[in-house]
């Protein structure tokens, strides 16, 4: 049987172990967030405003970053954060990324335009078909596949940032339970 002091002892172990993690996982996040920011590490899209607004939104920066850090502080905030990052990386999967791409096929006339071209394709889905990958996208080069991995880093970063808010909370309060019994 283990005794209240071993439990809070482990319980500090863990809590030093998560905030750890979960502040290497929040680095990482906001990493991933600003390199969809410069696609294929080039400036000019951001300065021109062609970025798209999932990348734009940040919550690679504020939620699966900032808001993680703050974990030390505010599990809930943390948990929030870890949230938000997640659905929007999910919902920019879905849309696919922003580009130019050739909009003769909708209007009959070649134009070129800005826009999530893969978000209202009912009949292929862009991320099991790879063919769309270089054949949609005319600019940024390789934009579907910067923003597939990108986007997939952060989804899975956020989700393993769930898990760790969600063992750092349970440990919490264990912790907080632990002590006021080692008390007595």
């Amino acid at each position: 049987m283990l005794s209240f002091p071993r439990v809070v002892a482990c319980s500090r172990t863990c809590s030093r172990f998560l905030g750890l993690s979960l502040g290497t996982t929040s680095l990482c996040a906001a990493g991933a967030n600003i390199a969809l920011l410069f696609p294929n590490w080039d400036v000019t899209y951001l300065m021109r405003g062609l970025i798209g607004k999932h990348a734009l939104l940040g919550s690679g920066l504020w939620g699966g970053g900032l808001m993680v850090l703050t974990a030390l502080l505010s599990s809930g905030l943390a948990l929030l954060g870890a949230v938000i990052c997640f659905v929007t990386s999910g919902v920019a999967l879905k849309d696919g990324p922003f580009c130019m791409f050739d909009v003769s096929s909708f209007n009959q006339t070649q134009a070129w335009q800005f826009g999530y071209p893969f978000k209202d394709l009912s009949n292929r889905n862009y991320l099991y078909d790879h063919s769309l990958w270089t054949s949609v996208c005319l600019e940024p080069s390789k934009a579907v596949i910067w923003h597939v991995a990108f986007f997939s880093i952060l989804l899975c970063i956020s989700l393993l940032q769930l898990l760790l808010v969600a063992i750092h909370l349970v440990n919490s309060i264990l912790g907080l339970f632990c002590s006021f019994c080692e008390k007595c």
